[in-house]
């Protein structure tokens, strides 16, 4: 079904719609990715048309004139009898054709027992309930199992003669059904919901060694097991969460929460474009600009009703206590049931620019982390993350968001490297909430890394032998998970299967990078200027 006509207006383009529209690029340049049509209205007698792109982030939607559409490949909806409901709630997109083709893939993957190596199934888009892959930190991969102690040592001292094997690539070792240690053949069983699964070797943590390519001090290490997991093996959890900051919010794929809805926010000096849905009140939706108090965030609807309130604010800086302060960096600690009003309006501010956050109002669980930058005019923020007070998934961080005008300026991994120090002081390993953005994906990846190799690197050979470390002392170091570390090592390729143990090697590409990476990075927490006691939140009735 589709109309082609060299007159737009006598094709009535109605939502769910599909098309190319012009956009410009990175580089400046005209591109016509394909687009779907999520919103129709008039204006001044003329029509807007609101278009997601698909296949890119939904920060990058907008509202579009009918000269920027090829009306000439026009895909219209396919025509349902009821729209499908999911989980006994209806459902409130319209059908689009690409849909279908989604639905026949879930099936078949469902259905497939042994996928073929090498090929790659499009990923169908999940709501909140299920966590997109895309956007999550990749999950610890399974590792065969690793010889007992007594085994161990023999292996180290008699190496058994095999061939030299590199250990799989992350896409190849999930397909990976077996693994030869020792001899022995293991099968790699992946972890199911509600199964746990018992360590079958003597040690916990075994030792690694690190290799360095063209370089005497050398390094390498020996992973552990995997430990008993709570979600599924493709890092999915098995059921929705019901605590936290990402709680299973089941109005989240509604038509009206997948545009955004705020024009553009005023905040100090700067003036934000927000990238997604925030549940401010329905009028001030209407605004051209919101108005935001940069120091108790509260909203106001003209530059009048600001300057008024502005007389009567005697902020200057965040509620709550400041626990650490270097330069011009300081963080204050907030508690969300303490500070109520502060603590919501920063949640409306971020989830202008998280497309996952489902907490606004309910704030008394969370401590929140505002960093800000100091001036003569007072604390201005820069960035936060929130933490549950008690978290049972040793979660350190709820939400993290660098706003935009303070972006790609080593912010964000500073944000990071506070959380873990605060992890650090007390005794505790911590991983983020899943689902990260994609932009929080990239920064946590590069702090791992950073973070693992800073280790690996300055280790010094033992009675000139090669230094040896296991993941359970780069957790203890790092306060990173486990998890995060074996996922980290994996991610970068380090790990390598030779002569019946497990080596990382790093090679020169690697300490090179590494070497630039660290020279780019002036921002750092100096633990020295951090003033901060852990509460017993278990021991508080109400916090």
């Amino acid at each position: 079904m589709t109309k082609m006509a060299d007159n737009a207006t006598s094709v009535e383009i109605v939502e769910g719609c599909r098309l190319p529209v012009l956009r410009k690029n990175q580089e400046h340049e005209d591109e016509w990715p394909l687009a779907e049509i999520l919103s129709v209205k008039e204006v001044s007698g003329r029509k807007l048309y609101y278009v997601h792109y698909i296949d890119f982030n939904k920060r990058l939607d907008e509202w579009v004139t009918v000269d920027r559409l090829d009306m000439k490949k026009l895909q219209f909806p396919k025509k349902e009898a009821k729209t499908p409901t999911k989980n006994g709630l209806p459902g409130s997109r319209p059908s689009s054709p690409e849909r279908e083709v989604r639905k026949s893939v879930d099936l078949n993957l469902q259905s497939a027992t042994a996928p073929s190596r090498g090929k790659t199934l499009p990923t169908p888009k999940r709501k909140v309930e299920a966590v997109p892959l895309a956007t999550q930190v990749a999950p610890a991969i399974p590792v065969p199992s690793l010889p007992s102690s007594t085994e161990a040592s023999q292996a180290s001292v008699f190496p058994a003669v095999r061939e030299t094997k590199p250990f799989k690539s992350r896409e190849d070792h999930d397909q990976l059904s077996s693994l030869t240690t020792n001899g022995t053949a293991r099968r790699l069983i992946p972890s199911q919901p509600g199964r746990k699964r018992k360590a079958n070797c003597g040690g916990t943590d075994e030792m690694i060694k690190v290799l360095q390519y063209n370089n005497p001090q050398s390094a390498s290490v020996f992973l552990p097991p995997p430990e008993d997991s709570q979600d599924s093996s493709d890092g999915i959890p098995s059921a929705p969460r019901m605590t936290g900051s990402l709680v299973s919010d089941r109005s989240h794929d509604d038509i009206v929460t997948r545009m955004k809805n705020i024009e553009c926010i005023e905040l100090g000096r700067h003036r934000l474009k927000p990238w997604y849905f925030s549940p401010y009140p329905q009028e001030l939706t209407m605004l051209p600009i919101l108005y935001l108090c940069e120091f108790c965030l509260k909203y106001l609807k003209s530059l009048k009703c600001l300057q008024r309130h502005l007389t009567k604010c005697n902020l200057r800086h965040p509620p709550g206590n400041e626990i650490y302060r270097k330069g011009t960096i300081s963080f204050f600690e907030i508690d969300g049931r303490k500070n109520k009003n502060y603590s919501q309006n920063l949640c409306l501010l971020a989830k202008c620019f998280l497309d996952h956050k489902t907490l606004y109002y309910d704030t008394d669980p969370f401590l929140f982390y505002v960093m800000t930058e100091y001036d003569s005019k007072g604390f201005h923020i820069v960035g936060y993350f929130s933490k549950e007070k008690e978290s049972t998934e040793d979660y350190n961080v709820a939400c993290i968001l660098t706003l935009p005008p303070y972006q790609r300026r080593g912010y964000g991994k500073l944000l990071i490297e506070f959380s873990y120090e605060l992890s650090k002081v007390e005794g505790k390993t911590g991983t983020p909430e899943k689902p990260l953005s994609d932009l929080g994906l990239l920064s946590y990846r590069s702090y791992w890394s950073q973070t693992i190799l800073e280790i690996l690197m300055d280790l010094k050979p033992d009675n000139g032998e090669r230094p040896q470390i296991t993941i359970n002392e780069i957790s203890e170091i790092t306060s990173v998970k486990k998890e995060d570390v074996i996922s980290t090592l994996q991610y970068l390729n380090l790990i390598n299967y030779y002569k019946g143990q497990y080596i990382l090697t790093l090679s020169e590409d690697i300490v090179e990078g590494h070497e630039r990476a660290m020279q780019k990075r002036h921002l750092r927490i100096d633990p020295k200027c951090l003033h901060f006691t852990p509460k017993d939140w278990s021991k508080r009735g109400k916090w």
